[in-house]
């Protein structure tokens, strides 16, 4: 079947869209080393969180290559503004506590890892090499956190209370991961991106698997938020971005 074709704006705008998830959650991992519960925990988000800004480093240069501009992923991650950056809502949200950290990990670390399983059949062969690499780091992501929930929604009271808090939290914003834009759709054309609609039935499934043996019960559905991928953020990335970007943009022209 022939592909469709597309431009190099909407291809780029694809791989910046799942460039960004991963920077911006990467950075969010990021601000808990030396606060974490344990050592090993300590270690254990800062690890994921290098995974993640890996894959987004990964990703941003891809789109660089595609958009054809004179921008590199440097000048993606720390060069643009507030609203040219096209992650989902769930990523950016603040940390919390631990519990809110580990069940915002445990939703969109699952939904990545189906995402980019399906992502290694991409006919953008380099696209499709990047997310076979991608879901080996995500398959022990999610793994880590769904250990986690079931350990803090089967323990203390409190560590229970806490998750049940983290999950209504964060379950507001599932719904922007599997709604497919005008992007996706041209993407799923070409035989280069994934249906994310497709991928809520296997995810729900985990979801309900993980939260039983948690002894929790899936949360409500709550009204949708969303937004965050076509550049309508939380008052949160603001600051997350403020920070991240600090250094690069006070020294621009620096060599390190």
């Amino acid at each position: 079947m022939d592909h469709a074709v597309i431009s190099r704006e909407t291809h780029a705008a694809f791989l910046v869209g799942l460039g960004d998830d991963a920077l911006i959650l990467g950075q969010r991992l990021s601000e808990w080393c030396g606060h974490a519960p344990t050592v090993e925990v300590d270690l254990s988000l800062a690890n994921l969180g290098l995974d993640l800004i890996g894959q987004g480093t990964l990703l941003l240069s891809r789109a660089a290559e595609i958009e054809n501009a004179g921008r590199d992923a440097d000048a993606l991650a720390f060069f643009r503004d507030e609203l040219d950056f096209r992650n989902s809502l769930l990523v950016e949200q603040p940390n919390g506590d631990f519990a809110r950290t580990i069940t915002r990990q445990f939703l969109f670390s699952t939904f990545q890892n189906l995402f980019y399983g399906a992502l290694t059949a991409s006919a953008d062969t380099e696209l499709a090499a990047i997310a076979a690499k991608a879901v080996k780091e995500t398959d022990y992501h999610a793994g880590l956190a769904r250990e986690w929930v079931i350990r803090l929604g089967d323990g203390t009271e409190e560590s229970r209370r806490r998750t049940i808090d983290g999950l209504d939290w964060n379950w507001r914003f599932i719904g922007e991961l599997f709604t497919n834009d005008a992007v996706d759709e041209a993407m799923i054309n070409a035989q280069i991106g994934v249906d994310r609609t497709a991928l809520r039935a296997p995810f729900d499934t985990v979801m309900a698997e993980t939260l039983k043996e948690a002894t929790l019960d899936v949360p409500a559905q709550h009204r949708p938020v969303s937004g965050g991928r076509q550049g309508k953020h939380s008052e949160h990335l603001g600051h997350l971005l403020a920070v991240m970007q600090h250094i690069p943009r006070s020294f621009p022209d620096a060599r390190w």
